[in-house]
């Protein structure tokens, strides 16, 4: 690993100065140890190649040195943190383990995995609670009736999902990548469950707790991110001297894990230094250099602008084209080509989604911003690009659900909604989402499969011009992480219109979660940009919570505003969704409805708003006396370390005076 010019600037960058020595000894490669029986005929290998270093790292490392200088052994009861080194190789007990593998990529890489685990969990919850609250009411009232017949119609039209005569492969196959067919009518979708009161209430609750237990989890991982964060940010965890005194740990056995642990605190202090030059440069600007940097930032800003727009368009125009397209006859007749127009919104998303984020990397650096910050900007216009095209497609269904909001329309003012084109809108709505979930499934396949391994290939057995034109490639942590929320927000939007759709995202996760653990140990290369756990153990869950919020608005809105269908669903026969629920609590005994209604009323809304203000503001005041203390110990932090400084300086003057004499 080469040494980063950061390195030269850190005397300059508001450090302590430290001879060229001392910071040269701290990228010099580390003697990998292997937990060695304690003893005094076995000295300790510093992992830092110093003993000045060494006897900065506290206790273990005093004792042993006593020990091999013959000294007594002080009379007072090691830590328990000293049992770490009586470990011998290859029997490693519990105190000693090593590190996870993943270290060796950065923080970026270890909270990627992180982040997808807890959507696995998420995931898991949801089918569950699906499979008890849709599926098992569906079949203890009784068999589920089969789709309407052909004859079948009513005010609103006919609707019969099946195909008619013999079904060839090629419709078959159709049929399973787009959700319709055979998939259209069972239990994947909103139109198969029947209108039977029972089913309805769990059907809609189902929802609404899903909702809840996913946003209770991710507050508890957005607080417990938030502390690591504010922790980082003070200065106390990421100082250059925590990096180099007190951050190894002696409980690492075997030559791998010492060496991916080197490369975890050369990182961390790689981005440290880096970002403390750029801050110093940032400082030193006149004041027509600000001018400058802050015209560029402008320029690339508007840049970034224009590019989201023209995607935004492309996404609307595909979502409003399918629907003409699919009339047309070359495409009827032509049953490849109807699955391309069928999958043409989720194409263009993906392109999108593959295409602008790699310029957003290219942007990032041109503005003068830190490493830390120009990875920030890159998730933000990175996760603003994938979420706000999902609300772009959803916009173009709402157009063609609603006939743009205007209930008057000849199309809609039958039924309240556009019932020639979409007699089953709900179904419809679960099939895009669907098809989003499938094909950003198979993407990632593609791209793995037919890109990133023969690259690698060619990387590997070409070593000339060819092998570096194609290039090492890393693992682009905001990239992957955007793409686990886009498909999680896909998910909380379909799961009210395909119940199953989370089962369905619990096997995509635990399939990606493989395939990519296998592409970075087998193509990747550790990031160039990374940047600090706690950072992204707060942003993540952060940008997941956002996720769920843009989710939720189409649900409600699907359940307070649109009129349901009328030939598919289980609530089918009602002036909205959500009206089942009042009919639900009028079958209920009067006390009962007496207390659900007082619940909506402003005799308990009042009185409820104004203990939760008066809480909120002693917790801000609370929270403000606090930090004002922390405030004045950091200042008390800062004097001391000032006078250590100074007496430290006083003491090499004197040193160098006496030994002038």
């Amino acid at each position: 690993m080469e040494e980063s010019p950061a390195w030269e600037a850190w005397d300059s960058s508001g450090g302590w100065p430290a001879p060229r020595e001392a910071r040269g000894a701290l990228c010099l490669p580390v003697q990998a140890h292997r937990c060695p029986p304690f003893s005094a005929s076995s000295p300790v290998q510093l992992p830092f190649g110093t003993e000045a270093l060494g006897c900065c790292l506290g206790g273990p490392w005093r004792r042993r040195r006593r020990m091999e200088e013959g000294s007594p052994r002080p009379s007072q009861t090691p830590p328990k943190r000293s049992c770490r080194n009586l470990t011998l190789p290859g029997n490693c007990p519990g105190p000693c383990r090593p590190d996870g593998h993943t270290g060796q990529f950065g923080a970026g890489t270890e909270s990627y995995f992180s982040l997808l685990r807890f959507l696995l969990l998420l995931n898991a919850l949801a089918s569950v609670l699906a499979a008890c609250m849709m599926l098992l009411p569906t079949w203890l009232e009784g068999a589920p009736p089969g789709p309407p017949g052909p004859g079948t119609s009513s005010p609103c039209g006919s609707y019969n999902p099946h195909s008619q005569g013999l079904v060839t492969f090629p419709t078959q196959l159709f049929n399973l990548l787009s959700g319709e067919g055979y998939l259209e009518w069972s239990p994947l979708f909103y139109g198969f469950y029947p209108p039977r009161p029972r089913l309805a209430i769990t059907y809609l609750c189902s929802v609404f707790a899903g909702g809840l237990i996913c946003l209770l989890l991710i507050l508890h991982r957005s607080v417990s991110g938030l502390k690591q964060t504010l922790l980082a940010e003070s200065g106390a965890l990421t100082s250059y001297s925590h990096r180099v005194f007190s951050a190894w740990d002696f409980g690492l056995c075997g030559e791998v894990h010492v060496r991916l642990r080197q490369r975890i605190l050369l990182y961390e202090l790689q981005v440290e230094l880096e970002e403390a030059v750029v801050r110093r440069r940032a400082a030193m600007r006149t004041l027509g250099q600000q001018v400058r940097v802050w015209l560029v930032r402008v320029l690339l800003n508007l840049l970034v602008v224009a590019l989201l727009g023209a995607a935004f368009y492309g996404v609307y125009w595909a979502t409003g084209c399918t629907v003409e397209l699919q009339e047309t006859p070359l495409v009827q007749k032509t049953p490849l080509l109807q699955l391309g127009v069928n999958y043409l919104p989720s194409i263009f998303i993906s392109g999108v989604n593959f295409v602008l984020p790699p310029v957003f990397t290219l942007i990032a650096p041109l503005e003068g911003y830190t490493r830390s910050r120009q990875i920030a900007f890159i998730l933000l216009r990175t996760v603003f690009l994938r979420l706000a095209s999902l609300v772009v497609l959803l916009f173009s269904l709402w157009n063609q659900i609603t006939c743009g909001g205007d209930a008057e329309a000849e199309d809609c003012k039958t039924c309240g909604y556009n019932n020639k084109e979409l007699p089953c809108w709900e179904t419809r709505l679960g099939q895009e989402m669907y098809k989003l979930l499938l094909f950003d499934l198979l993407t990632s396949l593609a791209v793995t499969l037919l890109i990133q391994f023969p690259r690698k290939l060619l990387c590997g057995l070409c070593p000339g011009a060819l092998g570096r034109l194609a290039g090492t490639q890393e693992f682009q942590v905001p990239d992957e992480v955007l793409g686990l929320i886009y498909a999680q927000t896909v998910v909380w939007v379909g799961s009210f219109f395909c119940p199953l759709l989370p089962l369905l995202n619990t096997a995509k996760f635990l399939l990606l979660f493989y395939l990519k653990k296998l592409t970075l140990f087998s193509i990747c290369s550790p990031a160039s940009r990374t940047f600090r756990a706690s950072t992204a153990n707060f942003f993540f869950p952060l940008v997941l919570l956002l996720g769920l919020a843009i989710s939720a608005v189409p649900v409600l809105y699907s359940i307070f505003l649109i009129p349901p269908s009328k030939p598919c669903g289980p609530f089918r026969g009602q002036s909205s969704i959500w009206a089942q629920i009042p009919e639900s609590i009028s079958s209920l005994p009067q006390t009962t409805q007496n207390f659900l209604f007082f619940l909506g009323t402003q005799a308990f809304a009042v009185p409820l708003l104004l203990i939760s203000s008066i809480l909120m503001a002693y917790t801000v005041a609370l929270a403000n006396s606090y930090g004002r203390l922390i405030s004045e110990l950091k200042r008390q932090i800062e004097t001391e370390a000032r006078n250590k400084v100074f007496l430290a300086q006083r003491a090499v003057a004197l040193s160098s005076t006496n030994g002038a004499l």
